[in-house]
This record gives structure tokens, sequence and C-alpha cells, in this order.
């Protein structure tokens, strides 16, 4: 279902994280050892990714107009508080965050956060309105209003469902 460019700038890292997740098969990426390297994790720290993973899925839902079930986007304020960063003022004067060291896999969502926040990018991270796929995708589209991951695959298969419901013989 990768048709484009992964989401720019950090959140990269949130698309790639929310996406070790293939809702339809069930397959976490998260399982294996190259998934968990990816993201620098021992299996120890999986259950916490996994709950990042599905808070941020919840708010890229929310980005989308929609609900995960059961989560709310809230959860997602709870798990970053514990993210230690700090600012950093360059020679030109510009200010960023920055995790301190050890940069923990929240404190770099965190880092990711507050900068695409800050430029506005945020919002245009998404999750597919397709209840099998959830898959994360920045929405580039000029008015940001894409409802899935991807038009030839998810958005087809909602289409034909809508079509073939209004073209279902009525039943009483």
């Amino acid at each position: 279902m990768n048709e484009r460019a992964s989401a720019p700038g950090g959140l990269a890292l949130v698309e790639a994280l929310v996406n070790t997740l293939d809702v339809e098969t069930g397959t976490d990426s998260l399982d294996t050892a190259e998934g968990r390297a990816a993201f620098g994790l021992t299996e120890g720290e999986v259950p916490d990714a996994r709950e990042l993973r599905e808070a941020l899925r919840a708010a890229c839902l929310a980005h989308a107009g929609h609900r995960a079930g059961g989560r709310s986007p809230a959860e997602l304020d709870r798990l970053l508080a514990a993210a230690p960063l700090y600012v950093t003022v360059a020679e030109d004067g510009t200010a960023a965050l920055r995790p301190t060291a050890p940069a923990t896999l929240v404190s770099r969502i965190a880092e990711a956060l507050a900068s695409s926040a800050a430029d506005g990018t945020w919002p245009r991270l998404k999750a597919c309105e397709a209840e099998d796929c959830r898959w994360a995708y920045y929405d580039r589209s000029p008015a940001g209003r894409r409802r899935w991951c991807s038009m030839s695959v998810c958005g087809a298969r909602a289409k034909m469902r809508t079509y073939r419901a209004r073209r279902a013989p009525a039943t009483d």
C-alpha cells in the first residue's frame, strides 16, 4: 500500500512506527529482531513501543476525522510527558527541542512531533479510514482531505462497497 513518499522530516519516524503493524494481517515487525533494531529497541521495550504506536495511530486517525475504537488521542499526551527533551539554541539564535542522551524512542517521537507541530505538518500525518488497514500516510493533497492511504487499494475498495450497497436490492 506504499504508493507515496514517506512523511517529511521527523514525521517519517512517526509514520514508520505506526506502520510497524499490518492491521489486516496482524503482522507486527516489532516481533522481529530487524524490526526492533530499526527503532533501537530491546525486546523488553516493545510493549511500551506498541502502546506509543497505538496512541500515535489514534492521533493520526483524529487528524483524518476518525476515532480509534477504545483509544483517545489524549493518551499520547500522557506518554509524551515522560520524554526527556531540552531546548538547544544555535549560533544564529534559532531554537529547537532535542532529546537528552541517550535518546529514547519516546523522546525522538516527542522531538519529531514538536518540530512538526511548529511547522504545521503534524496534522497532515493521518491514518487510513479503512478499518482493515489503518496505515499511516502523509496527506500531500492541496486541501488536506485524503481519506485513504492508497486510492488504488483502500479507496477503491471503499468506493466499490458503497457502489454495491447502492445497487443491492432492498430487502424487508
